[in-house]
């Protein structure tokens, strides 16, 4: 468990707390760039570690993330005009470009206004466009936007959306870090027992009857419910490494990364599968925004994957335009108490939704004060330890881990089963090589 100040830095992120100082640091995504498809095209409002802002895209198809208040008399700039490579206050007609800059104030003589302008500037972040996603930094001089590998892969091979989720960063992605969980919370039912996610409402596989791996793990899953951890860590944060006894005294590895200081690459791939991300971008200290990447690095995303994706499947919810999702808080994500009785664990359909609903029920903001922690919970731990040292390191006036170091987040995450006498090293190197992680430490 956490001590009740430990708890309160954690999960506050706004701009006078020292965890908010920490997230400021880096690089955060704050849109999809589809949310501002066209220059000039209409702002929009958006709100971000818990400070608002809104964002444009202008003449030159260049993106600005700045302050909404109009300084003159605080105007809300969102009713502003796109126009002419910046947003003008309709109120009096000043006007400010993507920097922040007051380009134009027309309601004061030319004297007062040349005087006044180099004082009227508002607060704008660095903006980098990338990946069909809009990142934003809190910094003048920003470090480099991190090498995540789905960065790196032609336009063809990756989809990114994102949901609106209802309860504070940590505990999402404590969520996101904590396989152990796969066992139970996304699991089928068959005549009253757990299950396959395979096998809901239907009679379960039976070791033998021609599994493939990426059928069987599902079975093993099930069958061992307490994985045993190993944490790494690297440059970048940690591979979480949680093994499962599968058939033939193999072993089934299931390894996560945890980037600093809110990314994570999930498991439940083999090589041949799509790749798969999260970040948890603190909206304010009681929500946040997932954003969701898949990606290969071999081959396009096709179009049938990209209408599944959008449908909601696995780590992609169902949502709305706005992109808060169909099943949530306020509907009790649509559970179906027949369907948990008779097909699945939760009642909830798919991964997204079902992570949610327990991160949600957790509270707003979870007490982490009364936890009784299991040796399955070693993942959310470090995550904890981690991300906490960083910010420490913020207030002792250090650079935090991993900023400034893009290569560090060239990794990847993913399944693999071991043979007999396979230690965690040749699992490591056999599965990721060079994308295990730079200057990764074994036990």
């Amino acid at each position: 468990m956490l001590s009740a100040a430990d708890n309160e830095k954690l999960t506050r992120t706004g701009p006078n707390s020292p965890m908010g100082r920490t997230f400021r640091q880096y690089w955060m995504p704050a849109l999809l760039s589809r949310e501002l498809p066209e220059p000039d095209g209409p702002p929009i409002r958006l709100k971000l570690l818990g400070e608002e802002f809104v964002a444009f895209r202008d003449t030159e198809g260049k993106v600005g993330i700045v302050e909404p208040r109009c300084p003159h008399r605080g105007a809300h700039l969102f009713f502003g005009r796109n126009e002419q490579c910046g947003l003008r206050c309709i109120y009096h007609g000043w006007k400010f470009d993507r920097h922040g800059n007051c380009t134009d104030i027309p309601n004061a003589t030319p004297d007062v206004a040349a005087n006044l302008r180099p004082r009227a500037g508002i607060k704008a972040l660095s903006i980098a466009e990338q990946g069909d996603v809009i990142w934003a930094n809190f910094s003048a001089t920003p470090p480099p936007l991190p090498e995540f590998e789905y960065l790196c892969v032609p336009d063809a091979q990756r989809f990114v959306s994102k949901k609106f989720q209802q309860c504070n960063w940590a505990q999402a992605v404590e969520g996101g870090l904590d396989t152990a969980h796969f066992s139970y919370l996304h699991a089928g039912v068959f005549e009253g027992q757990k299950a396959s996610m395979l096998d809901g409402g239907k009679q379960a596989t039976v070791r033998g009857q021609n599994e493939p791996q990426s059928q069987a793990r599902m079975r093993w899953l099930i069958e061992d419910g307490a994985p045993r951890f190993t944490v790494l860590e690297h440059d970048a944060g940690l591979l979480l490494c949680a093994a499962r006894t599968a058939d033939d005294d193999c072993t089934y590895w299931r390894m996560t990364q945890y980037l600093l200081p809110n990314h994570s690459l999930t498991p439940g791939n083999f090589p041949e599968n799509t790749s798969l991300m999260n970040t948890w971008v603190p909206y304010d200290d009681e929500s946040c925004w997932i954003f969701c990447y898949a990606w290969h690095p071999e081959r396009e995303i096709s179009q049938s994957e990209r209408e599944r994706y959008l449908r909601g499947v696995g780590l992609f919810a169902a949502v709305d335009d706005d992109f808060v999702p169909l099943r949530r808080r306020e509907n009790d994500y649509l559970l179906d108490r027949e369907q948990q009785r008779t097909t699945s664990y939760t009642g909830i359909p798919n991964i997204s939704e079902q992570d949610q609903a327990v991160a949600d029920s957790q509270g707003l903001i979870a007490d982490r004060t009364h936890e009784k922690l299991v040796q399955t919970d070693l993942g959310v731990v470090r995550f904890r330890a981690t991300i906490l040292q960083a910010c420490k390191d913020v207030e002792a006036g250090k650079r935090p881990k991993a900023l400034g170091n893009a290569e560090a987040f060239h990794v990847r995450s993913g399944d693999y089963v071991a043979e007999p006498g396979e230690s965690l090293l040749d699992v490591v190197q056999a599965r990721f090589g060079e994308f295990s992680g730079s200057n990764i430490v074994f036990p």
